[in-house]
């Protein structure tokens, strides 16, 4: 199937991870993907093992850089079909709130939430030109519930918020706005980690913590005429992380075994 046939489309953060993922799987399917990402000679590479993808230099905190990505992907496709908004900042928290600087509050707002702000904005007009175009923003359960990452999480919210508005806005041009919500996704920020990831794989109902590829498979269905009746909308894909309180189910079932072996 190849739903993206004579689509251009602009990912950022694309180089790695979801982005990668998802530049791969819209390009298998006919799409002609401008792979962008602050780093970019990893976005050169990636786009190089990617059929009709090319690369360009974006860092969606610079308005000046990202109208110049826009252009960059116009120029090349001819047209700006789909924009997914996967750029991000996530700072570490500090032991205690008050120790946490400015800087890293403001910088993860900043990539996070007015990057895709600023990202829409340039693109808006080249999405609306065929009225086919589609905006998915790349959320997380952060936005939802407290996983840590004080920034990050209200960044994410914010998100959410910003994907309702600008689906409102953007309907009567024919452009549809969306977000992915993901949980746990197995990229290079669990490099070393394994054991962590084991761990966090109980969490999760179904079993296994996220690939990059189910993110992209979501973000190809949002952007697809598949979902040509579908904006303002967040589709979680969080392996039931949100909807089901395995911790809570296990203690149950715990208590449960001990009551019948008291009996």
């Amino acid at each position: 199937m190849r739903r993206f046939e004579g689509y251009g489309v602009l990912i950022t953060g694309a180089a790695r991870g979801i982005g990668e993922a998802t530049a791969r799987r819209l390009a298998s399917e006919g799409a002609r993907v401008l792979v962008t990402d602050i780093d970019a000679e990893a976005a050169e590479r990636t786009a190089a093992g990617i059929e009709g993808a090319a690369s360009c230099y974006c860092d969606v905190g610079d308005r000046a850089s990202v109208e110049a990505a826009v252009a960059c992907a116009v120029e090349r496709f001819g047209t700006l079909d789909v924009l997914v908004n996967n750029a991000f900042s996530c700072s570490p928290d500090t032991p205690l709130i008050e120790d946490q600087p400015d800087d890293a509050w403001s910088r993860d707002l900043d990539i996070s939430l007015t990057g895709a702000f600023r990202c829409a904005r340039a693109a808006m007009p080249h999405l609306a030109a065929h009225g086919r175009g589609a905006i998915v923003n790349i959320g997380s359960v952060n936005g939802e519930q407290d996983f840590g990452n004080h920034a990050y999480s209200a960044a994410k919210a914010g998100l959410a918020s910003l994907t309702r508005t600008l689906a409102g806005d953007a309907a009567a041009r024919g452009v549809r706005v969306n977000q992915v919500t993901p949980g746990t996704i197995r990229t290079r920020s669990w490099d070393g980690r394994q054991d962590s990831l084991e761990i966090l794989n109980g969490v999760y109902p179904l079993g296994r913590v996220g690939e990059p590829e189910d993110i992209a498979a979501a973000v190809a269905f949002l952007a697809s005429h598949d979902a040509s009746w579908v904006t303002g909308t967040t589709l979680r894909v969080d392996g039931g992380l949100l909807a089901v309180n395995t911790g809570f189910q296990r203690m149950l079932a715990d208590e449960a075994d001990q009551g019948a072996q008291d009996v």
